[in-house]
C-alpha cells in the first residue's frame, strides 16, 4: 500500500495544496464515468427516465411518456425498515479497566448520535447507498459546540464531493492513499466557515469547475436540480475548497506505569512533559504523583504517630512509669524523595517502549490559500462508506442501476396501454380515395346522429378497430415491479399489501420475519459502517474530553440517563484524588448489535414480553419499554405509588384482624372473668352465711354453756343449801 510519510511538512504549504490540487484533478478524471452513473441513477430514482431521444419519438407518434416511478416508493420503503430503529453498540474495554467507564463510552456513541440528529444522517446515507452505490459519514469534532467544551459529531456527504485514490481495493477505503472532499464554496460560506483565515480566502484563486456531467435526460416534467447544478445558473463568486486526508506515519512512546498500572501512548510533545513531571517516593517503595497526596499521607502519618505515643504513655501510666517520657520520643522522619518521571524512567519503574503507529493527517485549503493542517488520533479515515455492490474499486454499483431496464419495460409498457386505450377511443375509418369530401365528412362524423350519403358504387367506409392487447401484458408490468422490489430487498407483504398476507396472525408475522432476512444482507453493510464509525468517534472522544463533562442520553422508554465523565473525587479515606469515569485512558473494542435499526412487530414483541412478564422472568418496567406509552416514566411512578397504598392497605388490613382478634380475646376473657367473680361473689355470700351459721350455733354453745354452767351452778348452791339442812327437815321437805 502506497503511503504518504510525514515528510510533507506544513512548513512547503504551496507544495502541498499543488500536490493536492493535482491529485483532485487525477482522481476526478478517474471517475467520470461512474459520476455521470450516479447522477443519472439519481435522475431516475427522481423521475427523469426518459431520455430526450425517446421523448421526442413517442410525442411524434402522438403517444405521452409516462413515468410509473416504482423505484422512488421502493427505495423509502428500505429506507424506512433500514432506519427503523435508532442503532445500539457495546463497548468493552480491551484491558483489564473498569466496565463502568465502558458502559459510558455506549453512552457517549448514543449522545453523539442524539446532538448530531443521527436519524436523518443515517437516512440520507442509507438513500446514497441505494441510489448511488454509496452513502458515506464524516466524523468529527465540533470545537464551538456545547459552549466552546467542544463535541464529537457525525453528518452525511454528498459522495459526489469525495475523490477517493482510485487503486483502493479495501471495502472501507484503508488502503486508499487519499481521500479528498472537495466542494465548490461561495466567498462569503468559507468566510463563515473560516473566519480565522478570511484574508487568505479573499486572496485565493481557483478553478470552478462544477463537475455537473451530462446524462441526456429530458426534464420537461421532472427538472430536479442537485448541487453541481446549482452553481451554473449563478453568478456568484465561487471557490473551491479542500479538505485532503492521508496517512503517515507518526513516532511514539509507549509508556506502562508499574506503580498505577497505567498504559499511555505519547508523542514526542506530551512525552517531554511527561518526563518532567515530579512524583514522591515514599519509603523507597510507594510512590505518588501528586503533592496533595503526599501531604495527606504525611498527615496520616503523624496521626498515627501521636496515637501510637498517646498508646505508650497510657501503657506507661498503667505500669507506674512517667507517661512523658513516651510524649516526649520524636517523630522518626518520614522518608521522602522527590523525583521526576525521567528518574523512574532511568530506575526502570517506568517501562517505556518506541515505536511507530499511523495516523490520518488532515489537511485544509481554500482555492490556493492553505489554511491549516491536524493529526487526528486515530488510524483509521474519518470518511467511512457504506458500500453497496463493491467492485473492489471506489466505484461502486447502486440497485437502481440493477432495475433500470425493468423500470424502463414499465414505462414503455404503460404507454402502449395508454396508446393503446387512446386509439380504442378514437374510431379509424378507410375511406376510398374520392369517394367523399374528407372536409365535409370529418365534419359531419364528429355530429352525433347525422346521416352520411355516399355512393357505394365508389367503395364504402370501412370502420378499423385495434386488437385488444394481452392479458400477459398487464401482468407482465407487475412482475417487473416484483423484481424492483425483490432487488431491493423487498416484499409486498412487508410494505402492507394485505392481499398477499397469510390468513392468520402466526403465520404473518412468522412471514415478515423470514422476509427480513434478504434486507439483513444490505443491512450487514450499514452496520459495518456504523461499527468503523463508533470506532473512529472514541478515540476524537478521548482526546477532545479531556475534562468534567455532564451529557444525557435518551433511553428507549423516552426518559433521560445522566452521565458524568472526567470527575475529579477526593477518597474520603485515603485522601487521594481519583477521577470518575476516566475516558482519556484505556482501549476499547465495539460491537454493533446487529439488527439493531431493522423494524420489530410490536405487537408480536409485546406479547412476548407479556408472556415472560406472566411466567416471572422479567418485570413490569421492560414490558413497559416495548409499549407505546408515552409517560412511562408517570406510569410507573403511580404504579409504585398504588403498589405502595396497597401493602399500607394490606398491612392495616392485617392490623385490624389482628386488633380484632385481641379483642375477641379480651371479650372471652372479660366473659370468664365476670362469670369467675360472680362465682367468687357467690362464695362470698355462701361464706358469710357460712360464717354466720358458725357464729350463731357458737353463740349458741356458748349460750348452752353458760346456761350449763348457771344449771350446775344452782345444783351446786342447792346441794351446799341441802347439806346444810338438819336430817328431819329433809323428810318433811
Amino acid at each position: 500500500m502506497a503511503m504518504a510519510e510525514s515528510n510533507i511538512k506544513v512548513t512547503d504549504p504551496k507544495k502541498l495544496v499543488d500536490e493536492t490540487q493535482d491529485l483532485y484533478r487525477r482522481y476526478s478524471t478517474k471517475r467520470d464515468t461512474w459520476a455521470k452513473h450516479v447522477k443519472e441513477d439519481r435522475e431516475f430514482r427522481l423521475g427523469r427516465q426518459w431520455t430526450r431521444e425517446q421523448e421526442e419519438v413517442l410525442k411524434s407518434r402522438g403517444q405521452a411518456p409516462v413515468v410509473v416511478n416504482r423505484i422512488h416508493p421502493a427505495v423509502e420503503a428500505a429506507k424506512s425498515m433500514i432506519t427503523a430503529n435508532r442503532p445500539s453498540f457495546r463497548v468493552a474495554p480491551r484491558e483489564d479497566s473498569d466496565n463502568r467507564v465502558a458502559q459510558v463510552m455506549s453512552a457517549l456513541l448514543s449522545y453523539m448520535y442524539d446532538i448530531s440528529d443521527g436519524r436523518t444522517v443515517v437516512r440520507t446515507m442509507v438513500d446514497d447507498y441505494y441510489v448511488a452505490g454509496m452513502g458515506l459519514i464524516q466524523v468529527y469534532q465540533d470545537p464551538l459546540a456545547d459552549m466552546g467544551k467542544g463535541e464529537v459529531k457525525i453528518k452525511d456527504i454528498d459522495p459526489m464531493d469525495v475523490y477517493i485514490d482510485p487503486n483502493s481495493r479495501d471495502r472501507l477505503f484503508d488502503d486508499a492513499e487519499n481521500i479528498i472532499v472537495s466542494r465548490l464554496f461561495t466567498k462569503a460560506q468559507a468566510e463563515r466557515l473560516y473566519p480565522m483565515y478570511k484574508d487568505a480566502i479573499e486572496n485565493a484563486n481557483s478553478d470552478i469547475d462544477f463537475n455537473s456531467p451530462e446524462t441526456g435526460r429530458a426534464t420537461n416534467d421532472y427538472a430536479a436540480q442537485f448541487p453541481e447544478d446549482v452553481g451554473q445558473v449563478s453568478e456568484q463568486d465561487y471557490i473551491r475548497g479542500y479538505e485532503r486526508y492521508f496517512k503517515i506515519r507518526v513516532p511514539k512512546r509507549r509508556v506502562f506505569e508499574q506503580f498505577s498500572g497505567d498504559e499511555k501512548l505519547l508523542d514526542e510533545t506530551e512525552w517531554e512533559r511527561y518526563l518532567s513531571q515530579p512524583a514522591w517516593v515514599i519509603n523507597g517503595e510507594q510512590i505518588l504523583t501528586d503533592e496533595e497526596q503526599v501531604q495527606q499521607l504525611i498527615m496520616q502519618m503523624q496521626q498515627q504517630f501521636q496515637q501510637q505515643q498517646a498508646q505508650a504513655a497510657s501503657q506507661l501510666v498503667d505500669q507506674g512509669g512517667d507517661p512523658n517520657t513516651a510524649l516526649a520520643a520524636p517523630m522518626p522522619e518520614i522518608p521522602i524523595e522527590q523525583v521526576t518521571f525521567a528518574d523512574l524512567v532511568q530506575q526502570k519503574v517506568i517501562q517505556v517502549v518506541k515505536i511507530t503507529v499511523e495516523r490520518v493527517k488532515m489537511c485544509a485549503m481554500m482555492g490556493d490559500a492553505y489554511l491549516y493542517s491536524r493529526i487526528l488520533p486515530t488510524d483509521k479515515y474519518p470518511i467511512v462508506p457504506a458500500v453497496n455492490m463493491h467492485t473492489r474499486t471506489p466505484y461502486p454499483t447502486s440497485d437502481v442501476r440493477m432495475v433500470k431496464g425493468m423500470q424502463e419495460y414499465i414505462n414503455k409498457t404503460r404507454s402502449l396501454i395508454i396508446a393503446h386505450a387512446t386509439t380504442s377511443t378514437n374510431t379509424k375509418i378507410l375511406v376510398p380515395e374520392g369517394s367523399v369530401d374528407m372536409t365535409e365528412f370529418e365534419e359531419k362524423w364528429a355530429q352525433p346522429g347525422v346521416a352520411i350519403p355516399f355512393d357505394p358504387t365508389d367503395g364504402a367506409p370501412v370502420t378499423v378497430q385495434p386488437s385488444p392487447l394481452p392479458n400477459e401484458l398487464y401482468s407482465n408490468e407487475q412482475t417487473a415491479k416484483n423484481d424492483i422490489d425483490h432487488q431491493l430487498g423487498l416484499y409486498e407483504m412487508m410494505m402492507g399489501n394485505s392481499s398477499v398476507a397469510p390468513q392468520t396472525y402466526k403465520a404473518t408475522i412468522s412471514l415478515d420475519e423470514f422476509g427480513q432476512r434478504k434486507i439483513k444482507s444490505k443491512l450487514a453493510d450499514i452496520e459495518a459502517a456504523l461499527t468503523r464509525v463508533a470506532q473512529v468517534a472514541i478515540p476524537m472522544m478521548q482526546q477532545l474530553f479531556t475534562g468534567e463533562k455532564v451529557f444525557r442520553v435518551v433511553q428507549p422508554n423516552n426518559s433521560l440517563s445522566d452521565y458524568v465523565v472526567n470527575k475529579r473525587l477526593v477518597d474520603d479515606k485515603t485522601g487521594e484524588i481519583e477521577v470518575f469515569n476516566d475516558i482519556t485512558v484505556g482501549m476499547y473494542d465495539v460491537v454493533y448489535i446487529s439488527g439493531s435499526t431493522l423494524p420489530t412487530n410490536r405487537y408480536a414483541e409485546l406479547e412476548f414480553y407479556m408472556d415472560a412478564y406472566q411466567k416471572g422472568l422479567i418485570d413490569r418496567v421492560e414490558v413497559l419499554k416495548k409499549t407505546e406509552v408515552f409517560d412511562i416514566e408517570g406510569v410507573m411512578q403511580r404504579q409504585d405509588e398504588i403498589a405502595q397504598l396497597q401493602a399500607a392497605l394490606e398491612q392495616a388490613q392485617e392490623e385490624v384482624k389482628g386488633l380484632k382478634g385481641d379483642l375477641q380475646t379480651r371479650d372471652r376473657e372479660a366473659v370468664s372473668l365476670r362469670k369467675k367473680v360472680e362465682v367468687e361473689k357467690f362464695k362470698s355470700d355462701l361464706d358469710g352465711v357460712s360464717n354466720k351459721a358458725k357464729a350463731a350455733g357458737t353463740l349458741f354453745g356458748k349460750r348452752l354453756d353458760d346456761t350449763l354452767a348457771n344449771e350446775k351452778r344452782d345444783i351446786s348452791s342447792r346441794l351446799k343449801e341441802m347439806s346444810l339442812t338438819p336430817k328431819g327437815d329433809t323428810g318433811s321437805e
